[in-house]
């Protein structure tokens, strides 16, 4: 699991606690709570014309097509040249919406020199039927170079709904199965080892094999990357909103401890100042996290179709839709007694030499605990019932 400050970091902030420094110890806090969202991560979409690339690349980022930001969509080759599209929420991650393969301008030989191959994380294959040969001999190529790639075969919800019309009785199920088979036979056939093939619908990314695909990406990305796929990724499962309170519960222990360090300085307002701005800007990433602030909301409105108004109303944290800033967290921890009661102590302990300073660390860090673990709650459960009313599920968190 990542942490957002390291070894070298931890020991940069205690030194400059050490050195009364605060300033320095605020800034390097602050470095290191951007550091992971600055980590880069490069997706390319791939695949002949007309296969849903477009379409994919606006789903993957929480986007209407009919958005301005959304990567063009249509029946005939609407991408002609490398087209890069930073996620709304998360600049770093970029999904980049390659030129049809196999087209008039874009012979299959040279694509890969053409496209910039290397500056890729994985590649996403897609196909709207069958897999061609010139997925086949893409897929080959950057199997030989040492990268993972992935089969889509998209628009699965229209081969359901035209087996649906023709047939009474559609075992759904064995119909995803008999074609999930079928497209890995013919790929193992061309001489594809072992393809991994996902069944996907733009439109409703929480059904088929969207969540395997999220799954199996987790599973196969480094370390560094694997979090910030995570948070990238719609809320499309409860699930996965659940695996990222994970990650930010598991980082909790880490502000705990630098909000502990900032408690011994000797300087009045010293540790209140260094861990309200730990606590606001940490505060911020669980509502950008978990898709809860003003553009996100609004973009899962036109997504799914329900009024952002219907999404508001089921938001109940005290820090839903709010600007967050030092203000507003100290009036959350001002409106708890006993923490009130801690920080108070905190504040008065820390000038008693030895065991003032021993014991005010410890209030600190179990402030600073308490609190984020008690937001991070809060806003956890906002998203499972953002998620729940988008779906127009009624069940309670």
């Amino acid at each position: 699991m990542s942490n957002p400050v390291d070894k070298k970091s931890a020991e940069e902030i205690k030194k400059a606690l050490q050195n009364n420094n605060q300033a320095a110890a605020i800034a390097k806090v602050k470095e290191c709570l951007e550091k992971a969202k600055n980590t880069p991560l490069n997706i390319a979409i791939t695949g002949e014309s007309g296969s849903g690339k477009s379409s994919f690349v606006n789903g993957f980022r929480g986007i209407d097509d009919s958005d301005d930001n959304a990567a063009p969509t249509g029946c005939v080759e609407t991408t002609t040249q490398v087209t890069q599209y930073p996620h709304p929420s998360y600049p770093n991650v970029t999904l980049w919406d390659l030129p049809g393969v196999g087209t008039m301008k874009f012979q299959a030989s040279q694509y890969l020199q053409y496209v910039g191959f290397q500056k890729y994380d994985f590649f996403i294959i897609i196909s709207e039927t069958r897999f061609r040969e010139n997925d086949v001999m893409l897929a080959k190529e950057i199997q030989r170079l040492g990268k993972k790639f992935y089969f889509i075969r998209s628009k699965i919800d229209n081969d359901l709904q035209a087996m649906k019309r023709s047939k009474k009785n559609v075992n759904e199920e064995g119909i995803l199965a008999q074609i999930r088979e079928n497209c890995i036979g013919g790929l193992r056939n061309a001489g594809v080892s072992s393809p991994k093939v996902f069944l996907v619908s733009r439109f409703d990314l929480h059904l088929y094999d969207f969540p395997l695909l999220q799954q199996t990406l987790e599973k196969e990305l480094p370390d560094h990357k694997r979090d910030v796929l995570l948070f990238a990724m719609p809320n499309i499962s409860l699930e996965v909103i659940n695996k990222k309170k994970k990650v930010f519960q598991d980082q909790i222990s880490t502000y705990a401890f630098i909000s502990a360090g900032g408690a011994v300085i000797p300087l009045p307002g010293a540790s209140v100042a260094l861990d309200l701005t730990m606590l606001v800007m940490v505060t911020i990433q669980y509502i950008t996290g978990f898709g809860l602030d003003e553009g996100s909301l609004k973009r899962l409105s036109t997504s799914c179709g329900v009024p952002l108004s219907d999404l508001k109303s089921v938001l109940t944290s005290p820090l839903a839709l709010k600007k967050i800033t030092p203000d507003l967290i100290t009036k959350m921890l001002l409106g708890c007694t006993s923490t009130a009661a801690m920080l108070a102590a905190e504040e008065g302990l820390r000038f008693i030499p030895l065991i003032g300073t021993a014991v005010a660390a410890t209030l600190s860090y179990k402030v600073t605990e308490k609190a984020l673990q008690t937001f991070l709650d809060m806003i956890a459960d906002d998203a499972q019932r953002v998620f729940r009313k988008a779906l127009g599920l009624t069940t309670s968190v």
